[in-house]
């Protein structure tokens, strides 16, 4: 996986100043990495010298603290910057936060005061007007996978033998999360017990099983395991989930990776009376739903593995029926490439909570097939779920992961 990455969080004195800017946890990504990094600073490459005045984005225009205007220089640099990362088909863009060139999301307001603005840098805005996902140190720093901080699975009923991967240090029953419903039973292919432990050295919490509102429970009770893993500190959330293929090419046993989603249950988890106790606001920007930065790898992570994956919109039914042939025309009509029954209200609490959330699915049937089982359903998941495990895995070792001791 290439990836490129300012040569300042890296430990390269390139800055304004003369200095480094060098990141831990950019650079334990960059071990990991090896041979993938291409350090880049935009800056040096628009032949600004240093040390000189420090410059801030003011509009279209950068200026620095002695009132020149550089936005040519900028703009060379981030033009050479965005054909480096382009020759070396990087995947995903790690540039420093809050600089002219390199902030992402939020910039120095250009009156040198140290407010902060939302906007990007140069660079950073034509990287990622190319498709290239861009992102900052506190990104990656706040996504790697740790023992105070570990990654949360919540496993379909289609996956649940994802959790025979885990190395277990222990084991918490859905009976002693707050907010599970004490009368739920699992389906077929689902386990209520948490599993807490490693995948190939990263630290996870597993949970093998989920409920459903097409059952009958309510927003909150289908959410209380996104509440539960946020409580003891994930910061990272990947949902697996089984769908229904909506275009032809859409084949059963295909592995998607979730763009976004269509919420089409009818119900929200933070539509509720009690929900201020739980989160900060339920007005939740939802812009950027599915993780830029954990889709990056889940995409490196099938071409290493050598499995093909789908990407595209996933539109969530209450159910349990599944659609019929005029619903499934109007999902197609809507820009949907799966259709299933769950996700959705834990990925809406989840991005409520601030967890970063990622989605695979894996097509089990077609959307319209008639003569459609449950076991049937199941067997075609085995066939395939060991690819969706490859995916998986691979994200992991990417994002924090190491050989187990």
């Amino acid at each position: 996986m290439n990836v490129a990455i300012s040569a300042c969080l890296l430990g390269k004195p390139c800055r304004f100043d003369g200095e480094a800017r060098p990141n831990a946890a950019v650079q334990r990504l960059a071990a990991r990495l090896g041979a993938g990094v291409v350090g880049v600073c935009p800056e040096t490459a628009g032949g600004l010298s240093r040390p000189r005045p420090p410059a801030e984005r003011a509009g279209v225009r950068v200026l620095d603290a002695a009132g020149h205007d550089v936005s040519a220089a900028f703009a060379t640099g981030a033009r050479k910057t965005l054909a480096r990362a382009q020759a070396a088909h990087v995947r995903l863009a790690i540039l420093k936060a809050k600089s002219p060139s390199c902030g992402s999301g939020r910039i120095y307001d250009g009156t040198f005061s140290g407010r902060l603005v939302p906007g990007w840098g140069v660079a950073a805005e034509l990287i990622r007007k190319e498709g290239i996902p861009v992102v900052n140190e506190e990104k990656v720093a706040y996504c790697e996978p740790s023992v105070e901080h570990p990654v949360a699975i919540m496993l379909g009923s289609e996956m649940g033998d994802l959790a025979q991967c885990v190395r277990v240090v222990r084991r918490i029953p859905y009976t002693d999360i707050e907010g599970f419903p004490d009368d739920a039973r699992p389906v077929e292919g689902h386990v209520f017990e948490a599993l807490v432990g490693t995948i190939e050295g990263v630290p996870v919490v597993v949970y093998p099983g989920r409920i459903h509102l097409y059952q009958g429970f309510s927003e909150l009770e289908v959410t209380a395991l996104v509440r539960h893993a946020h409580r003891i500190g994930c910061r990272d959330v990947i949902f697996s989930c089984g769908t229904c293929g909506l275009d032809e090419d859409v084949a059963p046993g295909t592995v998607g990776l979730i763009a976004d989603h269509l919420n089409l249950t009818g119900r929200n988890p933070l539509a509720c009376r009690t929900v201020g106790s739980m989160v900060d606001t339920p007005f939740v920007p939802m812009g950027e739903t599915y993780s830029p930065y954990l889709r990056a790898f889940a995409r490196a992570a099938a071409e290493e593995a050598g499995v093909a994956l789908d990407e595209g919109v996933y539109a969530a039914l209450l159910g349990p029926s599944y659609p019929t042939p005029a619903e499934a025309g109007m999902l197609r009509a809507l820009g949907a490439r799966y259709v299933g029954m769950s996700a959705v209200c834990e990925v809406i609490m989840a991005r409520a909570l601030g967890m970063e959330v990622m989605g695979l699915t894996l097509v089990t049937h077609g959307a319209c097939d008639a003569d459609l089982t449950r076991d049937e359903v199941l067997r075609r998941a085995a066939d395939a779920s060991d690819r969706v495990a490859q995916v998986l895995m691979g994200t992991l070792r990417l994002l924090g992961g190491g050989a187990e001791e």
